[in-house]
């Protein structure tokens, strides 16, 4: 970490943007964030990623790799605007990074590539920024490339992200011919010479103007059928004045009823000035989002980005460095100097903040306080996790903390030396703590101390980490997958009753229930949800805080199932008698009931073992199709779509994820190292009668 001369930077909450940078890997999202970086004059050389000279990509690994691995926050200023960038992983291996970034934005450019359109991450990513409600705009990338088609690209967002693309740029030029841009709003062409990093502005060229007509025209409408404003000034004057369309161009992306889409190639930085201009006139401010809620006491609360406000931050992301822990905090309300102390909600502890920092990926600037509406590091808080919400001592609030997605995959790790033990548990709980989606434990049968991940990949990382950083040899095992079970079909009015005496106060627990899938309830609720539990018991059989035992005991029972101790998952366990003891019943006797009903209730009940599956997107040439086609079959692969697209055949399936261990050097090996694929995980699906031997049942 390298930290720069002490400064105080602020800038009022309306000219301030939190956004994330967003795409499927090898979009080009992270040569959109150093041009951008260039642009606004925050670096003075243009980072390249296959050069490793990349800003916000400064890890060892994710230069080795050509990579975004982790989520990268830069701070730059553009007319008068600060805009605070998250740079965020493309695989699939690391999108818990992703989220945690989502969590905290107000705003994201979406990155397409102009050849391949929405791809397989990019749809991912899309609803990830869906469930936090953050509004995009998007940016089609590498229109100088053979094959790049901006049309194609806008009915590909159209067709799989749902949604109601607005483009407001017309190319002028295609593939390597590609110059500018015709903005649509202003009915302006912005054109790139050769050699020259800032664009002309100039009439839009002849031979384009009935196209750049047309699709004006077309903006008109589509924004007139969504935006009630608009719609009057369109049926009184038949058409839009520049400023009223931007304005309802503004409100439909704050409110996600559509996504502006512009376009350009990052590479030959042609098409970033126009969007750090969009950044600014579209994406919302601090201001313009709605108060953070949070849980004060028995009830909700709302905070504003209010710098005046009591002082609340989560934190979304933490970091080990050589010089001291550091921890990222989005700040919702409030404001915080060094050497104040706040309050850990989560630990209940206080934290003394010792140093804050504006940060520039590995780079960073002292600065005294942070306010309502900053992304900043802090160095002080010790106990702070991804998702811990600091505040106010005198003033307490519980955010709601990001979702954390379970592993998949688990390998066993050990130290070569057997002096080096500790020093490697050490190593793994840091790790944990720095990225939530690392899950480490340690197996009860073998005594292998296991690490599980979102992925090979992840793993991989993960284990290079500790390599590089501590110099520790390690071992690490074949990877496995992560299995669960489910209720295929369920038992009624199973009865249990928790008896024990043994001198003194005893215990006496009395319940009755009912186990059943998910699915298989009327209120319509989708299949595959974890767990859930409700009472139907009458007259106060069963009091409330004895009802509140039995659902923490079901609960407990739900981590180990009965066919091979695989997590389980996909059930509701409804209470509907009971009886207690005036003198010996009790929470704990309840929740001791609760836990052994549950596995008596599994083990009478049809269980299913579940295994996690990814939707595959291979590209292969035409000739090496049938082989690529066999090979998949022979994974139990279950071909959903292929498509022809420029002498190549893009064929989508679902594999088991435990099929495709290995598949990258299998695909390089049937297409002569010429097919390429991509991956995302989709859900679980019940596995075959080997598997079920195979994982212990």
């Amino acid at each position: 970490m390298r930290t720069e001369p002490h400064r105080k930077l602020t800038s009022p909450l309306d000219r301030v943007r939190n956004l994330g940078i967003l795409a499927h890997v090898d979009a080009g999202k992270t040569t959109v964030t150093e041009r951008i970086l260039y642009a606004t004059g925050t670096t003075h050389k243009r980072g390249e990623v296959h050069d490793g000279t990349t800003i916000t990509d400064f890890d060892s690994q994710e230069r080795d790799r050509g990579i975004t691995i982790f989520a990268a926050a830069v701070t730059c200023s553009w007319a008068g605007h600060r805009i605070n960038l998250i740079d965020t992983p493309g695989h699939v291996d690391f999108a818990d990074e992703v989220e945690r970034s989502l969590r905290v934005l107000d705003g994201a450019v979406a990155v397409f590539d102009a050849v391949a359109g929405v791809e397989p991450q990019s749809e991912s990513v899309w609803h990830q920024a869906d469930r936090y409600g953050v509004p995009r705009i998007a940016f089609v990338n590498k229109l100088d490339r053979a094959g790049a088609d901006l049309d194609a690209a806008v009915a590909s967002i159209r067709d799989r992200l749902r949604t109601v693309p607005l483009v407001v740029q017309l190319p002028i030029g295609r593939e390597d011919g590609f110059t500018g841009v015709v903005d649509l709003v202003r009915m302006r062409a912005l054109v790139w010479a050769d050699g020259r990093d800032t664009y002309e502005e100039g009439e839009v060229p002849e031979e384009l103007r009935d196209e750049a007509g047309r699709r004006r025209r077309l903006l008109e409408e589509t924004v007139a059928e969504l935006h009630p404003e608009a719609l009057e000034e369109f049926c009184a004057r038949a058409a839009l004045a520049d400023t009223t369309l931007a304005a309802a161009l503004r409100e439909l992306t704050r409110t996600g009823e559509g996504v502006v889409v512009l376009c350009g190639s990052a590479y030959r930085n042609r098409g970033v000035e126009p969007l750090l201009e969009a950044v600014v006139a579209y994406l919302p401010s601090p201001l313009d989002v709605p108060p953070v809620r949070g849980a004060a006491g028995d009830g909700e609360q709302e905070r504003a980005a209010d710098p005046a406000a009591p002082f609340a931050a989560l934190a979304f992301k933490v970091s080990a460095g050589p010089t001291g822990r550091l921890t990222y905090l989005r700040v919702y309300s409030g404001t915080v100097g060094k050497g104040e102390s706040v309050l850990d909600a989560g630990t209940r502890r206080t934290e003394r903040i010792g140093r804050i920092l504006r940060v520039r990926a590995d780079r960073h600037v002292d600065v005294d306080t942070a306010v309502a509406g900053d992304i900043v590091a802090v160095i002080g808080p010790k106990a702070a996790r991804a998702g811990t919400t600091l505040c106010a001592p005198d003033a307490p609030l519980v955010l709601e903390p990001p979702v954390v997605a379970d592993p998949v995959v688990s390998v066993a790790v050990e130290a070569r030396r057997s002096t080096d033990t500790e020093r490697l548990m050490a190593a793994l709980v840091r790790l944990a703590e720095e990225d939530p989606s690392l899950l480490v434990r340690t197996d009860p049968e073998t005594g292998q101390t296991v690490l599980s991940g979102m992925g090979e990949l992840h793993l991989e990382v993960a284990a290079e980490k500790i390599r590089r950083d501590l110099g520790l040899e390690l071992r690490v095992g074949r990877p496995q997958v992560s299995y669960r079970e489910t209720v295929g079909r369920g038992v009624s009015g199973l009865v249990y009753r928790h008896v024990k005496q043994d001198g003194g106060a005893g215990q006496f627990a009395h319940v009755v229930v009912d186990v059943e899938p998910w699915e298989a309830q009327e209120d319509g609720s989708a299949g595959g949800a974890e767990f859930a539990f409700r009472s139907s018991v009458t007259g106060g059989r069963v009091p409330q805080e004895y009802v509140r035992a039995v659902e923490a005991g079901c609960r407990d029972a739900l981590a180990e199932g009965p066919l091979g101790g695989h997590p389980v998952t996909g059930l509701r366990v409804t209470l509907t008698d009971g009886a207690t003891h005036p003198k010996d019943s009790s929470e704990m006797a309840f929740r001791t009931a609760g836990r052994f009903a549950l596995r008596e209730a599994l083990r009478a009940s049809a269980m299913v073992l579940l295994e996690p599956v990814a939707e595959v997107t291979v590209t292969v040439p035409d000739e090496s199709v049938g082989g690529v086609l066999g090979d998949l079959a022979a994974r139990r692969g279950r071909v959903s779509g292929s498509e022809a697209r420029a002498g190549a055949v893009v064929v989508t399936a679902t594999v088991p994820l435990a099929e495709l261990f290995g598949y990258a050097t299998a695909l390089r090996s049937r297409t002569q190292g010429r097919g390429t694929f991509t991956t995302r995980t989709a859900g679980y699906a019940p596995a075959p009668a080997a598997s079920v031997a195979r994982s212990g049942g």
